[in-house]
């Protein structure tokens, strides 16, 4: 790579963290702190963005360390992609894991943490909203799009498990994401208000659940602090339901525990999701006139999350990859080796040419 490329991507992975200097008020960690190890084929760096509720986040940039075609003193314009997910984890994690490969082949990425989660801002800690969680995605767009080394015309996003959802809401919301992938997507909607498989799709449990919300939401305020829900069960009990035993495989031992993460930890605020229960994420997925690839393995629980949305696609420009004897958390990290990066990597360089 020629030397004037290697100072550009150096001074955007040192300045990047400074690019919104008033809003710069996070802390972040400098040591690689991952759940993965670090790829000698990109270069690594923090950086920050804010949202327009003005929340400020976190974020891992990975920029590919060879560019193929780039010649003498060419501006570097590469096709960018931004991660986030899964629902509860951090960048540290899946996000970061999903990034680093892709930008080993070719593309600039970031891993980002939500509002109120990981490294990124947002008080209190540990709520969720459809709304502003969408706006994450968007606010990562914003920052590619005035990127030096990003070219605008050529931007595309990622969301794991609960944030496929929030990807496929911006991806219907902004113009600018030319191409969208979800993987072991969740519908946090469809689980918020009929639970798992239908199994409190009614009216009366939904009530139980709302004067559930409201006495919580009392107590809260009057404590002056937000319950905790729990993360991930630990110890298992010996009747936890096979995917309960899948995400605890994962977020609670050495191969996916991370110590800012919400499923490692003790979980989200018990009124943290309540939202998401009348605020439907897919309704305009029919408008979406870009391309979207959705991912999913075929033994996965919340397989048919991916399949209700991809009924809701319009067009000849959406897939459905169901992989073979999948779970939900193999495509978390790779182990099964199952994690379709072969396809990713061309369904993003035909789309964002």
């Amino acid at each position: 790579m020629k030397q004037s490329v290697i100072i550009a991507i150096a001074a955007v992975l040192l300045l990047g963290c400074n690019q919104n200097k008033k809003m710069n008020t996070l802390t972040l960690t400098q040591e690689w702190d991952k759940t993965f190890p670090k790829s000698e084929l990109v270069n690594h760096g923090k950086i920050t963005f804010h949202n327009r509720f003005g929340i400020e986040l976190a974020a891992d940039m990975y920029v590919p360390k060879e560019i193929p075609g780039l010649a003498g003193n060419d501006a570097v314009k590469l096709p960018a992609i931004a991660v986030s997910g899964p629902f509860g984890a951090v960048k540290e994690q899946t996000a970061g894991i999903y990034a680093q490969h892709m930008a080993e082949r070719g593309f600039l990425t970031i891993a980002f943490d939500p509002s109120f989660t990981g490294e990124s801002g947002g008080e209190p800690r540990r709520m969720a909203s459809p709304d502003i969680n969408t706006e994450d995605f968007l606010a990562a767009v914003d920052f590619l799009s005035t990127n030096e080394l990003v070219d605008p015309e050529r931007i595309g996003i990622i969301g794991i498990c609960g944030w496929g959802g929030m990807a496929i809401n911006a991806a219907a919301l902004d113009p600018r994401i030319k191409a969208t992938v979800t993987s072991t997507m969740y519908d946090m909607s469809r689980v918020a208000r009929e639970g798992y498989f239908g199994s409190t799709d009614s009216e009366a449990a939904r009530d139980a659940q709302r004067q559930a919300w409201a006495s919580q939401r009392t107590e809260d305020y009057r404590t002056g602090t937000y319950k905790r829900a729990g993360g991930v069960v630990d110890p298992l009990p010996d009747d936890a339901p096979w995917f309960v035993k899948d995400y605890h495989a994962y977020y609670k031992t050495p191969r996916g525990y991370h110590k800012r993460s919400g499923n490692s930890n003790d979980g989200w605020n018990v009124i943290g999701t309540m939202s998401f229960m009348n605020q439907p994420l897919l309704d305009m997925a029919g408008e979406i006139k870009t391309p979207v690839l959705i991912i999913h393995g075929e033994k996965a629980h919340s397989r048919y999350f991916s399949e209700g949305a991809f009924a809701k696609l319009k067009g000849d420009n959406k897939e459905l990859l169901i992989i073979p004897g999948a779970v939900h958390t193999d495509l978390y990290d790779d182990v099964a080796g199952v994690i379709p990066y072969d396809k990713m990597e061309s369904f993003f360089k035909e789309n964002l040419k």
